[in-house]
């Protein structure tokens, strides 16, 4: 690091030199090398900041470790922990879509709100990553992060500015909110071997991986119900799915709103609608983003039957522009200072307060995953735990 800083300065000379260093290392080695850029690395003309990739720790005492170390030499406002699943334009539109729309932010609630669903599936296998994904399973490495991010922009109060810090405020709030989840609320899985899609040759399950043991109880796959004990969302669940080898590739937030009541037309929907109509807003994070309203309307012709209709905005279609890679994003933002998108050390100290004691029991239990087959919609489980707390999963 004293080598390069010193060919740093030379290529600036008497310019305010600012520097971004991208963290691309084993876990074990990101304190010490953000120790040698904090101590002969940072500019003395201009900004230094530290772009640190996942995993951001293994649970609550590591992660609090290496925090402890990175803000040896750093500042808080230095430290850019990235992840890359959050730098898709539809994530930065979720403040947006409620803060700008009337038509939006009074709904936001318990009042009208029935159920939220946050979805992340993954039609491939590990690829690759066995030794990595086999020590930190699906929790630690989608949960932790991504998912809990998404609830936390989705469902936080109003913030004093788009600050980031401001941003952040309100995060923290909804993750210390959420109830901690327990075994009994959540459904662990893992793929088996299957037949492809061209129905002759095989797919290897989870245990047929490379570097992966062939007992190994890691999960693939987990579902989870939680709630946020708080003033807007008391009594509201919000369902968690993701896993790798399923069905189709897809991230989306889901949210059903409550039925209408004393339905007028409770008799004349059509046989997609189960029981009174239900509203849903769907954002669709990947393959492709967009906006879908679900709403009742009536099929033309003589009669009066209704059916649901999707009122679908398409980016791609909207915008004649291209979209940029969700990497292209989030380092744009390091550039210009915006840190709302990147976990600030006390929501990261939230994220594994809320997981520590469940991680902890699934490994004090040794916890069984439930087999799936390979490109097939998960384990049958996941859909009681639906229906245990009233709610059916709309994801197909």
């Amino acid at each position: 690091m004293s080598k390069l800083n010193a060919k740093m300065e030379m290529l600036e000379g008497n310019c305010a030199g600012n520097r971004i260093f991208y963290l691309a290392v084993p876990e074990d080695v990101v304190v010490n090398v953000t120790l040698c850029i904090g101590k002969t690395a940072q500019s003395r003309s201009g900004w230094t900041r530290v772009i640190i990739a996942k995993p951001f720790g293994y649970d609550g005492k590591s992660s609090a470790l290496q925090t402890k170390g990175l803000l040896a030499y750093l500042n808080e406002d230095q430290l850019y922990r990235i992840d890359h699943r959050l730098g898709k334009d539809l994530i930065e539109n979720l403040t947006a879509l409620r803060f700008s729309n009337l038509v939006f932010e009074p709904l936001w609630s318990r009042t009208y709100i029935r159920n939220v669903q946050v979805v992340l599936s993954e039609d491939t296998g590990i690829e690759n990553k066995g030794r990595y994904f086999d020590k930190y399973g699906i929790i630690r490495d989608i949960v932790q992060s991504h998912i809990l991010q998404m609830i936390a922009l989705f469902a936080m109060e109003p913030p004093t500015s788009l600050a980031g810090d401001d941003i952040r405020n309100e995060k923290v709030k909804v993750l210390r909110s959420m109830r901690q989840p327990t075994l009994q609320d959540v459904v662990l899985g893992q793929y088996k071997a299957s037949i492809a899609k061209d129905g002759k040759s095989k797919v290897p399950g989870y245990l047929d991986e490379p570097d992966i043991d062939a007992d190994s109880i890691t999960p693939t796959f987990v579902a989870a119900v939680t709630y946020i004990d708080n003033a807007r969302w008391d009594g509201v669940p919000f369902l968690i799915k993701a896993g790798i080898g399923l069905i189709k590739h897809s991230v989306e937030i889901r949210i059903q709103f409550r039925d209408v009541p004393g339905n007028l037309y409770r008799e004349r929907c059509g046989r997609t609608v189960l029981g009174q109509a239900t509203n849903e807003l769907i954002l669709q994070i990947q393959p492709d983003e967009s906006i879908i309203l679900k709403i009742n309307n009536k099929i033309p012709g003589l009669g009066l039957q209704l059916d649901s209709s999707n009122l679908n905005l398409l980016y791609r279609d909207r915008n004649d522009t291209d979209i940029l890679d969700s990497y292209e994003h989030l380092i744009m933002d390091v550039i210009t200072g915006d840190n709302h998108l990147f976990m600030r050390s006390d929501e990261l100290k939230a994220t594994w307060d809320l997981l520590d004691p469940l991680l902890a029991e699934m490994e004090k239990n040794k916890v069984a995953p439930e087999l799936y087959q390979f490109g097939g919609r998960g384990p049958i489980g996941a859909y009681y735990l639906g229906a245990k707390h009233g709610v059916r999963w709309a994801d197909d």
